[in-house]
């Protein structure tokens, strides 16, 4: 052997340092991949028909090979490394020649780009990253940055370390409304480190600060790592629990498990939230304390008050923008407990359900008994016995069947009765409302309040009106004229609220990207749709927010904006509550009515949103825009080929089927998770975390997928791991971001000594969610 080694072992070499390699030539590294793996092979090819790369494998035909196969012990699980003892042969790499398997390279190249990049199940998924890319692009160019950054520093610099702070929070701000890490380092770069360091804040402290938090954007929700890495390791979860189903001697994963074996995107954005505020939370307290410990390297600073800015007390700061607003919402919270909040729906299905079934399948074989009571416990498997006992005693699972038409109206008039009094989308109006209505309040202490009062008067009228007037048989027509007064009403306060709101240079910053934020998180985390539309709906608000934007800076009128944002809204509250289906036998007129009011609302807003696209062309945004956005899409994309073939090339020499083993051989999950992560931080010094996501995941996935862990935990505890390759030296693309922007007189040694705390601190978190699985798995559960 080859400097004894294994052929295997020197092929996996090979590809890794020809892929090292073709990154640090300078040469485009979506095609540097590709050329990488095509010189690989072309080396690989050439040592093994020198006969210079021989494979030492397992003799399966030897005696003791079959003795253990007789044991019980699976084919699939015997391998060199957990059975080192047992005699071997020695051959080429490639048995049947390099030619077949360059054959095979091929055809199954063309397999893998139909499945994962142009027809695959996952392409509607990735269809999310070229909107969401456009999204934080075009709010980019519209220089959110620069006033949330300017707010920020006034509301923080006081307090010891709060320039820091702040660039945390806007850091954090930006990473939910962009996710471009380049941008937001580049942005705050500019922005913001020439005046930390002009009121002396340590370069270190401050360059460190920035680069960090420019990073939270591949964590924090909605995030294209995140939809990238999990639109993959869906697909790799369900394989590898199929493969662990199968070895544990079941059909199937959904009998070994007990549930479907699924990941999906907007399930880990779920889970990613709380660790992108936990990381915040850290760089901002890391920045607070250093600047307790070293005053002078990082002072407070009092920025002058805009002229006419409104002074808030802290007590009127804490009633009304704190207090208020948390009591609304833990309020609202405590009556959906006791169901005076609560769905008012009465659709009944037209069939009874079907009988449960056991929670466990039972009818299994002997070798996946044993394996699910192993998996499950002795106390469940039992439970499930007595539930299919208890079944097929009272005559097996019952079918389905048609209600009669009086079943139906029993039906009806129960569902009526059990419904709680306040609808939940007249509750979170309430909500809304009254929060508007308390911030108002709190950001203008000296105004006159008596329309706020007004408005909230309104605020209780309409649910005044929920409680006394509306059923949950009353139909969308009659509750709109009931509801018209008291929404007068609360108009006539609400104006003004606007206006006090519009008022404060913090509110009128954050307050319309803030609606997007909500909108396109809120939609997937709550379920109501997946990243795919959702991430349109982001991309086309951002544009209208941009045209509004772009509209102020020329001192013309943005009310064509606020009109088609106006418009969505009906649409969402018509199509929310009005029966649109024009092809029914029996059609209410105010079903029709409804309908030809949302279509129009359809018309306007499908014109605002071309005349913002003007708007922002004529204006010279959205061109650079929309190059931009092909550019980082065809990047993505392209590397997503060229991992495609570098995995191909590992694979037709057995190189993935060599980790995969040596990962299996130990005993202890927890063993192979962290050598896995070790590995991961080790490789993001010198690959992107794309690269890292299209080649190193592939390979070990169908190890770390395939035990007990939870799939979202693993998955959020690789996205934390990769955020990162952006800070680590010396190839962190935050690095290189900031060091293109960074004053002459920032060395590069400075910037490196400045990340590697929060470098440190990304391991703590890691740290913490390994200890505590719970920050990640918690919203999730309480949601699904």
């Amino acid at each position: 052997m080859l400097f004894g080694l294994d052929g295997i072992e020197i092929g996996i070499i090979i590809v890794f340092l020809t892929l090292f390699a073709g990154i640090l030539s300078g040469f485009p590294v979506a095609f540097a991949i590709m050329g990488s793996a095509v010189i690989s092979f072309a080396i690989i090819a050439g040592l093994d028909s020198a006969g210079l790369l021989i494979h030492a494998a397992v003799d399966s035909s030897s005696a003791e090979f079959r003795a253990l196969v007789n044991e019980g012990v699976r084919q699939e699980t015997i391998s060199v490394f957990s059975h080192p003892e047992l005699p071997r042969y020695e051959g080429p790499l490639f048995p049947q020649g390099w030619e077949v398997a360059l054959d095979r390279n091929i055809g199954f190249m063309v397999n893998r780009m139909n499945e994962r990049v142009l027809a695959g199940q996952s392409i509607e998924t990735l269809l999310a990253v070229l909107m969401f890319v456009m999204m934080g692009i075009v709010l980019e160019r519209s220089r959110i940055a620069d006033e949330l950054l300017t707010s920020m520093a006034k509301v923080f610099g006081p307090l010891p370390g709060g320039l820091a702070v702040s660039i945390v929070i806007v850091g954090a701000f930006l990473a939910a409304s962009t996710g471009i890490v380049g941008a937001t380092v580049v942005t705050m770069g500019l922005l913001a480190l020439p005046t930390m360091l002009k009121n002396g804040y340590s370069p270190e402290l401050s360059t460190g600060v920035i680069a960090a938090s420019g990073t939270l954007g591949q964590i924090i929700p909605p995030s294209i790592v995140i939809v990238l890495l999990g639109t993959l390791a869906g697909d790799i979860y369900s394989a590898a629990q199929e493969n662990r189903a199968q070895l544990a001697g079941c059909t199937d994963a959904l009998t070994y498990l007990g549930s479907p074996a699924v990941l999906s995107v907007g399930t880990l954005f779920q889970a990613a939230l709380l660790p992108g505020v936990l990381l915040a939370t850290l760089y901002a307290g890391y920045a607070f304390i250093f600047a307790l410990i070293n005053p002078s390297k990082a002072p407070a600073v009092q920025f002058a008050d805009s002229a006419g800015r409104e002074v808030i007390t802290r007590n009127e700061g804490l009633t009304w923008l704190l207090a208020v607003p948390a009591g609304i919402i833990a309020l609202t919270i405590g009556m959906g407990q006791v169901n005076l909040v609560g769905s008012q729906s009465v659709l009944v299905d037209s069939f009874t359900d079907a009988s449960e079934n056991a929670s466990l399948r039972t009818r299994v074989g002997e070798e996946c008994q044993a394996s699910m009571i192993e998996l499950h416990g002795i106390e469940a498997w039992e439970t499930a016995v007595a539930q299919q006992a208890a079944i097929e005693a009272s005559g097996g699972a019952t079918a389905s069947r048609e209600l009669t038409p009086e079943e139906r109206a029993a039906a009806v008039v129960q569902a009526a009765e059990d419904a709680a009094p306040i609808g939940t989308g007249i509750a979170v109006l309430a909500v809304l409302l009254g929060l508007l209505l308390a911030l108002a309040r709190g950001v203008a202490p000296s105004a006159d309040h008596r329309p706020l009062w007004l408005g909230a008067a309104g605020v209780g009228l309409i649910l005044l009106a929920d409680i006394v007037l509306i059923t949950p048989l009353t139909s969308p027509g009659v509750t709109t004229m009931i509801l018209v007064i008291p929404l007068f009403v609360t108009y006539l306060g609400m104006r003004h609220a606007v206006r006090y709101l519009a008022g404060n240079e913090i509110m009128r910053v954050v307050f319309p990207p803030l609606v997007l934020i909500v909108a396109v998180l809120g939609s997937i985390l709550g379920g109501i749709t997946n990243p795919t539309p959702a991430a349109a709906l982001g991309a086309g608000g951002a544009i209208l927010l941009a045209a509004y934007r772009k509209r102020k800076d020329q001192g013309l009128s943005g009310r064509i904006v606020l009109l088609t944002a106006g418009a969505i809204v009906v649409m969402l509250v018509i199509g929310g509550n009005f029966d649109l289906r024009l092809g029914q036998e029996v059609v209410l007129f105010e079903n029709r009515l409804a309908y030809l009011v949302a279509f129009a609302a359809f018309l306007y807003a499908m014109f605002g949103l071309l005349w913002s696209c003007w708007v922002l062309i004529a204006g010279g945004v959205l061109a650079p825009v929309v190059r931009e956005t092909a550019k980082v899409t065809s990047m993505v994309f392209t590397i997503l080929i060229g991992s495609q073939l570098l995995n191909l090339v590992l694979i037709s020499f057995g190189g993935e089927h060599y980790i995969q083993q040596f990962l299996r051989s130990f005993d202890n999950e927890w063993t192979v998770f962290l050598l896995v992560m070790l590995v991961l931080f080790v490789l993001g010094f010198v690959l992107d975390f794309l690269e890292i996501i299209y080649i190193v995941i592939p390979i070990v996935g169908p190890v770390i997928y395939g035990g007990t862990f939870d799939p979202k935990w693993v998955t959020i505890m690789i996205a934390v791991n990769l955020q990162t390759s952006f800070l680590t030296p010396p190839f962190g693309f935050a690095l290189f971001y900031l060091r293109g922007v960074a004053p002459k007189s920032i060395t590069t040694g400075q910037i490196y000594k400045g990340v590697m705390p929060f470098i440190g601190i990304q391991v703590v978190a890691l740290l913490l969610l390994a200890f505590v699985p719970g920050v990640v798995t918690i919203i999730p559960n309480l949601l699904n």
